[in-house]
């Protein structure tokens, strides 16, 4: 059975249960390049870039995306893979969006918008 659905286990031992700040989610999002990506710890700086210092492809960064997004039932809009480009603007948007954090400086208004359709919970 566990074969079966590798997906949903890999949901349940990536718990969401102690993400209570910016801080625990920029630690989340670390494991998760860490462990699905084999990314050295040593490399997830606040200010690595996605693609050029950590090496994700950009289909790579659209199924971070996604699993963040069905971890903490959020939605990113489909142009977020073009406005995050570093691991802290990543962590900082999925914070906001997650209710954890203020809106982050690097969102436009065209962008915030977009977010708001998205996630209409969300608070000014």
């Amino acid at each position: 059975m566990a074969d079966s659905c590798p997906r949903l286990i890999d949901l349940m031992q990536r718990s969401v249960d102690d993400v209570k700040n910016w801080m625990n989610m920029f630690r989340w999002i670390v494991k998760l390049i860490r462990d699905d990506y084999q990314v050295e710890e040593a490399r997830l700086t606040r200010a690595a870039t996605l693609d050029r210092d950590l090496g994700l492809s950009q289909e790579q960064i659209g199924r971070v995306l996604a699993t963040i997004a069905e971890s903490f039932s959020i939605y990113f809009p489909l142009c977020a893979p073009c406005e995050v480009e570093r691991l802290e603007e990543l962590c900082m948007l999925a914070s906001w969006l997650s209710g954890l954090y203020k809106r982050p400086d690097f969102v436009c208004a065209r962008f915030e918008a977009k977010c708001r359709d998205a996630n209409p919970w969300l608070v000014t």
